[in-house]
């Protein structure tokens, strides 16, 4: 019996997937939140507007999303080993390549395509399926924890690629990105396993033994396949309309322009850089927690009391901007970094409970819409500051966006789909 054999026999093989997972997440949410500290240094040295710069952010953004269900198919075929190494090693060619680019259409290209395909690819369906294949017991714990890998990978990323950027210049910048990618995909390639029958096990407080997903043919038919069954629910309408909301508010809008909307009112870009960070340090215990309400709480209330709270906290930010950060805008930080991605867990669990086994893919076209409407926030945010000088409609706007997605959330039922 060897070394890894004997260690894998004290710990449940499970937390070795949930921790190679937080691994891969955590480096994906970093490599994908980097150009929110990018956009002054590339309007700085190219001159291209940041209603350009916001449109490769917004390809980006669309494809992380779009791509999510697509990869959760795809894991069903190919396994997630394959699929999480493979997005990894794109991540690092489009990071990389940028250092080259000269014209704002490669931006859209390395940034926008490359790395939104391959941190599409190890996005939230990413978590649906490590927790659905892996875990019974401890499901919405596990799901809250590598959620909130996200949040530690844009606190570990973020101040660095600022401090870098204003520094050295936003190349080597580009450049560590790419080889921190590269470096987890033997991490990945050793301990990531598709399925507890690879390792002869079950997954983590399970009674019966379930069989491995079937392997399909399309993985792209089978997605397709999945959504045309879900959409014709009205959960699927009312979870995908409330998680675009979800998006347009944190990664489209905060997570792309508070920087730069902080930095119009005197902050410094590193400052600015921080104080996002911060929101990633609260995030991790918000959403950890969320998931521990999860196993406990109606996930419908959860959702609906988090998109108010989120609205509330939106509605009153353009009031908290200054030359300094004063104690009002630290309780801002605090507040909106535990409900960051707190709505995860929850949508997650009710993906599971309305879909059943296709709940994995289900979440991915559900995040999917997250993304169009972070993509749609950062366009739309970026194309205001341009015209009106200001982000302070934008901040409105989403607040009383994510009062519609609270009414949408408690709406739900929770009868379940046959698919």
């Amino acid at each position: 019996m060897t070394q890894l054999e004997v260690r894998t026999r004290r710990v449940h093989w499970a937390w070795w997937v949930a921790g190679v997972a937080f691994i891969s997440l955590l480096g994906a949410a970093g490599f994908r939140a980097a150009p929110s500290v990018l956009i002054d240094p590339l309007h700085q040295e190219f001159g291209w507007s940041r209603g350009t710069i916001s449109f490769a952010v917004s390809v980006n953004l669309v494809l992380y999303g779009l791509i999510s269900p697509f990869a959760a198919a795809l894991m069903e075929r190919l396994g997630m080993r394959k699929v999480v190494a493979g997005a990894l090693a794109l991540v690092a060619a489009g990071a990389g390549l940028t250092v080259f680019m000269t014209a704002s259409w490669q931006l859209v290209l390395f940034w926008g395509i490359f790395v939104g395909v391959g941190t599409g690819s190890m996005a939230m369906a990413f978590v649906a399926t490590v927790t659905s294949r892996w875990f019974v017991k401890h499901r919405g714990l596990v799901s809250g924890v590598l959620t909130a890998a996200g949040a530690t990978g844009q606190l570990i990323f973020l101040p660095v690629v600022a401090n870098m950027a204003t520094d050295l210049g936003w190349r080597p910048a580009s450049l560590v990105i790419a080889a921190v990618a590269l470096l987890v995909v033997p991490i990945v390639l050793i301990f990531l396993r598709d399925h507890p029958h690879d390792v002869g096990t079950t997954a983590l407080g399970a009674e019966t033994d379930e069989p491995p997903p079937v392997a399909n043919k399309g993985a792209a038919r089978r997605a397709l396949q999945v959504l045309g069954t879900s959409v014709r629910s009205g959960t699927f309408w009312m979870l995908a309309g409330g998680f675009a909301i979800c998006g347009a508010s944190t990664n489209g809008l905060v997570g792309t322009h508070f920087v730069p909307a902080a930095h119009d009112h005197g902050v410094p870009m590193t400052t600015a850089a921080g104080l996002l960070a911060l929101v990633g340090i609260f995030d991790v215990a918000g959403t950890i927690f969320s998931g521990w309400l999860t196993d406990r709480i109606d996930p419908r209330w959860l959702l609906g009391a988090y998109y108010a709270l989120r609205g509330g906290s939106l509605l009153l930010l353009p009031h908290l901007f200054g030359p300094t950060v004063e104690p009002p805008m630290w309780a801002f930080i605090i507040f909106y970094g535990l409900d960051w991605v707190a709505t995860v867990p929850p949508t997650v669990a009710l993906c599971r409970d309305k879909f059943g086994v296709s709940g994995p893919i289900v979440f991915g076209w559900v995040f999917a819409s997250h993304q169009l409407g972070a993509a749609v926030a950062a366009f739309a945010a970026g194309t205001t500051r341009d015209h009106l000088g200001s982000y302070d409609l934008a901040w409105y706007g989403a607040g009383a966006l994510c009062m519609i997605a609270a009414l949408l959330s408690i709406s739900i039922r929770r009868t379940p789909t046959r698919m």
